[in-house]
């Protein structure tokens, strides 16, 4: 999905982007479920934004920053073969963390981002504004990539800002579905 795209879903779906941390500290109490978050690109972005919200400390027990290759590996689990194979923006990668943040913390779901932020990094295979999420149910294991350059010059922001709402958007559709 692109960044535009994303935007426009969440206009159909009549979601304001700030409010996707409330939409899904909402969901997750009224169903009695905890998140947890491992964040690589968005530096603590969506952790930020769920403990925004009152009353998140029911439903959010741990947030991890990985930037680094081998704390991916030792904190949650990423395999090494992952990393080298597949490198840290992967969908792969984002999978293991995405499931090594949930079994760390023992939460009911985990979510991750892995992605390049810019606005150095990017090649021609995987650009600036390339972010894959995942997320990590006790029945599902899934990733989705985004590309969420915007214009000539991707603003390192913006692409955060949007990986973070993307991120918080694909759990909310799975929190709905636990």
């Amino acid at each position: 999905m692109k960044a535009q795209e994303f935007l426009e879903l969440l206009q159909k779906e009549n979601i304001n982007i700030d409010d996707l941390g409330t939409l899904v500290v909402q969901a997750l109490n009224k169903k009695s479920l905890k998140i947890a978050t491992a964040e690589s690109c968005t530096g603590g972005l969506i952790s930020k934004l769920i403990t925004d919200v009152s009353g998140s400390s029911s439903v959010f027990d741990c947030g991890v920053c990985t930037y680094a290759n081998h704390i991916k590996n030792k904190l949650l689990n990423v395999k090494e073969e992952t990393l080298s194979t597949y490198g840290a923006v992967s969908d792969k990668t984002a999978q293991e963390m995405a499931r090594g943040v949930r079994l760390l913390s023992g939460a009911d779901i985990g979510i991750s981002t892995t992605g390049i932020a810019g606005p150095m990094g990017g090649t021609q295979y995987k650009p600036v504004g390339t972010v894959y999420i995942g997320i990590s149910t006790k029945d599902k294991l899934l990733s989705h990539k985004v590309m969420l350059a915007q214009g000539r010059e991707p603003q390192r922001s913006s692409i955060r800002k949007l990986a973070s709402a993307c991120a918080l958007f694909y759990a909310l559709g799975e929190i709905v579905e636990i």
